[in-house]
């Protein structure tokens, strides 16, 4: 299965666009999957409609009684339905790299890089295979690398909601997306945010960090902190997604 038929050199990422593979029927049975290498993460699209009928039906089969405790919790059905797809692909996947079955992969969290408590990034055991999974309105979107890996799928938000959310941004940033018309506005910041999610997940921060220390840019282009690759992610209309890759 060809999950990423997109992808720059790490020494040449300018203009990277990563394009992700849609996720396999819940039914069919995933053979073992090649291991990334750390030039070549892989991506997969996960679409609830598509997936929420055998996702909760494999539910119980699949996931670990904290992540069924956690989807419990959802009080709307259609964001329980987004996060047991998310979850259930999840965990098919890994399973399939490793070898193993899908309920046995073993998940932990790592120390946090700003104090060391355990609840940085989520890794496997061993550490041979990295993972990150973002999920939003009926999207999701999971990336399996050799390094460590982050992404973010996130829709487009409303205009009136662009100039307030701005001032977390760094302020090249917010001085690049102020200077657009007001009509662009939205998908320049949702160009943002993803990248710059995308790398706070990746070093295990998540938005614990502040938002405006690193500058990944509002253009086509992403720029990247140091050691870093970010690339946006094509995803369905209204949305925006990005990846960040330790190099």
């Amino acid at each position: 299965m060809t999950a990423l038929v997109s992808r720059p050199r790490p020494e040449s990422p300018a203009g990277a666009v990563l394009l992700p593979a849609p996720l396999p029927p819940l039914t069919a049975t995933l053979p073992g999957l090649p291991w990334p290498s750390p030039a070549r993460p892989r991506l997969w699209l996960v679409t609830t409609v598509a997936h929420q009928e055998t996702a909760a039906r494999y539910a119980d089969l699949v996931l670990d009684p904290a992540e069924l405790s956690r989807a419990a919790e959802f009080r709307r059905p259609g964001d329980r339905a987004t996060y047991l797809c998310a979850h259930v692909g999840l965990r098919r996947l890994l399973g399939a790299h490793l070898d193993v079955p899908p309920r046995t992969v073993s998940m932990a969290r790592a120390p946090c890089p700003c104090c060391g408590a355990p609840h940085g990034r989520p890794v496997l055991p061993d550490g041979r295979l990295h993972f990150s999974l973002s999920h939003c309105e009926g999207l999701s979107l999971i990336a399996v690398a050799a390094t460590p890996v982050g992404v973010d799928i996130e829709p487009v938000p409303a205009p009136h909601t662009v100039s307030e959310a701005a001032e977390v941004l760094h302020p090249a940033e917010a001085a690049e997306i102020a200077s657009l018309p007001p009509g662009r506005r939205p998908a320049a910041f949702t160009r943002v945010w993803t990248r710059k999610e995308a790398y706070l997940k990746g070093i295990g921060v998540g938005l614990g960090a502040d938002p405006a220390a690193e500058y990944v840019g509002s253009g086509p282009v992403p720029a990247a902190p140091p050691g870093w690759l970010t690339a946006d992610v094509t995803v369905p209309q209204g949305h925006r997604a990005a990846l960040a890759l330790r190099l």
